[in-house]
């Protein structure tokens, strides 16, 4: 950061970037004496970095804690709109923007619906265009901007620049500079569904492994080992819609049959009966036998994915995307299929509900630049 590097050295700077990174993931406000007790610190150095911070206008005061009998210590956090990342989805039928700051907040959203993303000619033209439109109705000041990160539901190649596949979207060994051309702004791609397993483990715990299994109109997913994203030797790893969870079985957009994504998606069920979401779960709630027919065999063939999952990672699975904001009711009967197919649990209390069902992908890609801010300071 040009505010702040001068000539410091480098002992100074990761003794600068240890402060605000405690304040960064502090769930509170923090003290000068909590920051230089808890990271082992004097006081002059905590309050010589700290005048540093706010001189830059990145830490700001959060009010003061309570008397302890003397003056009143006062309350340091980050200021959380010194900065803010956009995070952009592209989905079949349009784009979703959405702007955080840098407390994973978000301040803005837009959903654009279009005809068909791949009856686009120029879709590189059409998100240039939708995002200055974003942040001009949102009034977002540029100049705080740290980036614009992409999804799409599609196997990346970022080293070579290439969508190798995305079916979804009809796209196929496809440049990527097609999606960033005329973006003036620093650019990130990313899978979709990585990106939304990347929201939902940004905040665990550093050595926290999930794998992160997204139910939106496709499935998709993401593998976080130990603080770690293990992408896999062809950049597939996360794939996990296209496991084989009935062989011979439903034909899915990939060509192949029986995939996990030919059973377990939101648009199984819009397309299989023509309704919205909430009228199939509502007629769930009404024992409409149809729809439980439906639902039975989703949550079979969605138990089988999970168990296969734990079976190969042994790890907590972690359920996401827009499918499982109707999804808590029925837990138990998720965890109680799991569990019978288990060799070794009785339960499966490892799986997880997300935290953001709704806005988790465009949030994780935008993550990536607010990571990278942090890291930077």
């Amino acid at each position: 950061m040009a505010e702040l590097e001068g000539t410091i050295t480098a002992r100074r700077r990761q003794t600068r970037n240890s402060i605000y990174q405690y304040l960064f993931f502090s769930e509170t406000p923090r003290s000068k004496q909590e920051i230089a007790s808890d990271l082992s610190l004097s006081l002059p150095t905590v309050h010589q970095n700290l005048a540093e911070l706010f001189e830059a206008g990145l830490v700001c005061r959060a009010g003061s804690q309570k008397s302890t009998g003397g003056r009143r210590a006062m309350s340091l956090t980050i200021a959380e709109n010194a900065r803010f990342a956009v995070g952009v989805s592209i989905t079949g039928s349009g784009l979703r923007f959405l702007a955080a700051n840098l407390s994973q907040q978000e301040i803005a959203h837009k959903k654009t619906e279009r005809t068909d993303i791949d009856e686009i000619d120029d879709v590189g033209r059409l998100l240039a265009d939708e995002l200055e439109i974003f942040l001009d109705e949102n009034g977002l000041n540029r100049a705080k901007l740290l980036g614009v990160g992409i999804t799409l539901p599609a196997v990346l190649d970022t080293e070579k620049d290439v969508i190798v596949f995305a079916p979804i979207l009809h796209l196929k060994d496809t440049s990527l500079s097609k999606i960033t051309r005329y973006i003036n702004y620093p650019t990130y791609v990313s899978n979709d569904a990585k990106s939304g397993g990347y929201a939902e483990w940004f905040t665990l715990p550093a050595q926290s492994s999930i794998a992160y299994l997204s139910l939106e109109n496709g499935v998709g997913g993401a593998v976080l080992l130990k603080g770690a994203p293990y992408e896999g030797v062809n950049n597939r790893s996360g794939e996990f819609g296209h496991m084989t969870v009935e062989p011979n079985g439903l034909p899915c957009k990939c060509g192949k049959h029986g995939c996990l994504e030919s059973y377990c998606t939101a648009a199984r069920i819009s397309d299989d009966i023509g309704i919205t979401l909430e009228k199939f779960f509502e007629g769930l709630e009404q024992h409409n036998e149809t729809y439980e027919a439906l639902w039975k065999d989703v949550l079979w063939h969605l138990a089988i994915g999970i168990n296969n999952l734990r079976m190969a990672l042994d790890c907590d699975v972690v359920l996401g995307g827009f499918l499982t904001q109707f999804m808590e009711p029925y837990m138990p009967e998720i965890r109680h299929l799991a569990a019978t197919l288990n060799t070794f649990e009785a339960d499966a209390e490892y799986i997880k509900l997300c935290r953001y069902p709704k806005r988790a992908i465009t949030l994780g890609v935008a993550l990536h630049f607010i990571k990278e801010f942090v890291d930077s300071i």
